[in-house]
């Protein structure tokens, strides 16, 4: 269920915050939601007995009261939860589903705050800047809001004002979450493979990088001079001598939100070569500059009145360096082949996996779904399929896939819905597959034969594997000398017989339990302490109950062996 906020409803929405408040009420947030996560696994929770449906409408409940939490809570676990929405290893899809919803509309700041932030920044009253400065904003946003203003020049700007006092409430909330992520680092449970610490910092980074408006204005420019040959792409000019850290003046130009299908056709605009375009204007960023825009929902698209796509908010950008794409194309190989071992091994050398001692299941997993969602035509298949697939997969593996990866593959899927949007046959892999064969035909060179590429690196391959092979023997027999080594054999029946040993040590210990509450209930009663002799009675029932069903399963579980 949705949320309505006034200015009230934000306690962060002020210049001046309580680090103790702050403490209290992150940790309040964190402690609740490990106690949902703990009950979600008690089947005792579940009224009517647990089934599949009742944990999955349950993990839905808990995503929304995620997503309406982090609002609450301000500019910084906004920003945290859209970058979390990116971490399907660590996040059930209904978490990542919801975090992506995750908008920061907040509340605008005064227009006094407006004018005392840009007089300390630019060094000269509004009047002196600007011709005209509107005073209400067109947007407002968590980390700052935009107002349309004219210069004396003449021409039409946008001003963006970062919100006030958003860099001391990045500091506190960061060194509490700095707890908070050692805190998970040190869990005997979710701190095993996990490494919160590294998330924490590379929240850290994107972060600070998305408050320097500065480095935004760079990246504005990066990106136009990136579409400086392509007429239908548009990217507002930065006006340099208006800028500063915490103020950005660009170019106004207005459009039509690139999902606003119905006011795209009015204007008389071709929703088919729109479509076309945003997916070929990404691509382009992709695997041609290695410079893209992590963040292309539709409210940063929007369409000129000549049908040129527009470019806004450049705050939070990707880029692929120029090994990835090796490591790329080797995936893209293994893939081909429906080589599971190559694709993991690929994988792990580019980060996205972590290396871990039983690498079983994740070959498995990755088998699995080459041999069963790769044999559709390359054309038919849907980015966002692919994405649930990945992330499906991913959930509770050592997948690591880093931000980057997962930013493209949410961009991809937006885009994807977008262009599904404007015209119901479009695709975005038919539109991609011109880049891919490109690239491949980039990496394995234009005059080369790629099979007989391919051949030779297999040879190569193979020839250092055999002559590598009598050290790796002996570095196991040293192993096993040292005794290094470990072998671990999983015995089912041992498994079962433990399995079966604990549940009946459980069932005595509730025995004894019903036997102290009942003893205890029968003497309260004999001395006239009845209400006592009610509660201890009632705990003897309630345990009674616990004991039951655990015998009924320890019955199902035996007659099943």
């Amino acid at each position: 269920m949705e949320q309505s906020y006034s200015d009230k409803a934000y306690r962060w929405n002020r210049e001046n915050y309580s680090s103790k408040r702050r403490f209290v009420d992150i940790w309040s947030f964190v402690l609740t939601f490990m106690f949902k996560v703990w009950r979600y696994n008690k089947s005792w929770s579940y009224p009517g007995g647990v089934t599949e449906a009742k944990q999955a409408a349950r993990r839905k409940a808990q995503a929304i009261w995620v997503r309406n939490t982090l609002l609450d809570l301000g500019p910084t676990f906004i920003k945290v939860g859209q970058l979390f929405s990116t971490r399907a290893d660590i996040f059930p899809s209904e978490y990542v589903e919801e975090l992506s919803k995750l908008q920061d509309k907040v509340p605008a700041f005064s227009y006094e705050q407006v004018e005392t932030i840009i007089e300390q920044e630019l060094g000269k009253k509004i009047p002196e800047l600007f011709q005209s400065f509107e005073p209400i904003p067109l947007a407002a946003a968590s980390l700052g809001q935009v107002h349309k203003a004219v210069l004396h020049s003449g021409e039409a700007v946008v001003v963006k004002v970062q919100r006030p006092g958003l860099k001391k409430l990045f500091e506190i909330d960061l060194q509490i979450l700095k707890g908070i992520a050692r805190y998970f680092q040190n869990h005997p449970k979710w701190g095993k493979g996990r490494d919160w610490m590294g998330i924490y910092e590379e929240c850290c980074r994107i972060l600070w990088e998305e408050i320097d408006y500065l480095g935004e204005g760079r990246n504005a420019d990066t990106f136009r001079r990136n579409f400086r040959g392509y007429d239908w792409v548009k990217v507002p000019r930065v006006y340099w001598r208006y800028a500063s850290p915490r103020v950005l003046t660009l170019e106004y130009l207005p459009g039509i939100k690139i999902s606003q299908y119905e006011a795209l056709e009015a204007a008389g605009l071709d929703r088919k070569l729109i479509a076309r375009q945003g997916a070929q204007a990404y691509l382009h960023q992709l695997l041609n500059n290695g410079f893209f825009h992590a963040d292309p929902h539709p409210g940063n698209i929007a369409v000129g009145a000549d049908g040129g796509l527009i470019f806004y908010d450049f705050g939070m950008m990707g880029r692929i360096k120029s090994n990835v794409r090796e490591g790329l194309m080797e995936t893209l190989f293994g893939i081909a082949q429906k080589d599971g071992d190559r694709v993991v091994e690929s994988l792990v050398n580019l980060g996205a996996i972590a290396p871990v001692d039983d690498m079983g299941p994740v070959r498995r997993s990755v088998q699995y779904m080459l041999d069963n969602f790769m044999d559709k035509p390359f054309e038919t298949q849907s980015v966002a399929a692919i994405s649930d697939d990945l992330y499906e997969i991913a959930y509770n593996q050592p997948f690591r896939f880093p931000a980057t990866f997962t930013f493209v593959m949410r961009a991809f899927s937006t885009l994807e819905g977008v262009g599904k949007g404007l015209d119901p046959e479009f695709n975005f892999m038919e539109v991609a597959q011109p880049y891919a064969m490109q690239l491949m035909t980039n990496m394995n060179g234009a005059d080369s034969n790629s099979f007989l590429n391919e051949l030779s690196r297999q040879a190569v391959q193979v020839s250092t594997t055999a002559f590598g092979l009598p050290r790796r023997l002996e570095d196991t027999l040293e192993k096993l000398e040292r005794g290094d080594m470990r072998v671990r054999v999983r015995s089912i029946e041992s498994e079962r017989l433990l399995r079966r040993q604990g549940s009946i040590q459980l069932g005595i210990s509730y025995a004894l339990i019903i036997s102290g509450f009942t003893l205890s209930a029968t003497i309260l009663l004999v001395n006239h302490y009845v209400w006592l002799a009610v509660v201890a009675g009632l705990i003897a029932a309630a345990v009674s109950v616990i004991l039951i069903r655990l015998l009924l399963r320890l019955d199902r579980y035996e007659r099943m062996y």
